[in-house]
């Protein structure tokens, strides 16, 4: 293969790598530039893949094995594989709120890959943020305070059985099987260290944690969301304009992003898998 062209998309993360076919990686090894840009861009963005279905499974167990998505129903015979779907008739989208992938577990994924089957032809963006710039440009004073907090985390808001998914399921066509157990919690460091790059990255949103351990839910509020505007700050982020074929792979550890939802009446179909992760540590 020839040699990657890595562009970056914003001052803050993101690159438009080009330079390989992944309908023809079969190797761990063939994915190293893609695992260096990723490192240096958190987010990354390859035009032109013509994947199928096997291809996007085979690239994400090379990156470290697939996971599973609780609470949304996959594909029939790809248990690792969900429909990201919006039909021309529905209201709400897949995803339109910051966040980071399934935070609420005790081992959240480490990537996710999301390539794109059919876009609109104006709107349906996808917004990232750069967490570790959301965490070193707070104060010397906050840092020290997060260092030493743990957040709970959990998909009950969004998932649980009467939560807002299940309140608003008539709206979309996405496949959401709420359930009680999403109620479940888990914490993890406020702050996290990137088992690749060893930098610190802000790991709060405000989809799935719900309050910090050790104070109430008022007392956390105030902090939570005072952080959740400073990490989402326009500066630290990047927007893709989808085009058919695009695969996104990025890093959950280090960034937040948020599907745009300003495309009314138009189609838009992808399809995700998650790379398995370890739990986050500080």
């Amino acid at each position: 293969m020839k040699s990657l062209d890595v562009r970056p998309l914003s001052g803050a993360l993101g690159a438009v790598v080009s330079g390989i076919d992944l309908t023809k990686v079969i190797e761990s090894g063939q994915l190293e530039g893609v695992q260096t840009a990723l490192a240096d861009h958190l987010v990354v963005f390859l035009p032109d893949q013509h994947m199928d279905l096997d291809d996007l499974e085979r690239i994400t167990d090379l990156l470290g094995g697939r996971d599973s998505t609780p609470f949304v129903t996959p594909l029939e015979d790809r248990p690792f594989v969900i429909r990201v779907i919006k039909e021309p008739e529905d209201q709400l989208n897949f995803a339109n709120a910051w966040h980071s992938d399934l935070s609420y577990l005790p081992e959240p994924p480490s990537y996710t890959l999301l390539h794109a089957a059919e876009v609109p032809d104006f709107g349906g963006d996808t917004l990232w943020s750069n967490q570790y710039l959301a965490y070193d440009t707070l104060s010397s004073g906050l840092k020290d305070t997060l260092l030493g907090l743990r957040a709970v985390h959990s998909a009950g808001m969004a998932y649980g059985t009467g939560g807002f998914l299940d309140q608003v399921k008539d709206l979309t066509s996405m496949a959401i099987a709420p359930s009680p157990e999403a109620y479940a919690e888990h914490t993890h460091p406020t702050v996290v260290e990137h088992p690749v790059t060893g930098k610190s990255a802000l790991y709060v949103n405000p989809v799935y944690t719900t309050r910090l351990e050790g104070w109430s839910p008022m007392e956390s509020q105030a902090l939570l969301d005072y952080l959740y505007r400073h990490a989402t700050n326009e500066n630290f982020t990047c927007r893709l304009r989808w085009a058919r074929h695009t695969l996104a792979i990025w890093d959950n550890r280090c960034t937040m992003h948020n599907a745009l939802n300003d495309y009314s009446g138009k189609r838009r179909e992808m399809f995700r898998t998650s790379v398995k992760g370890l739990a986050p540590h500080d």
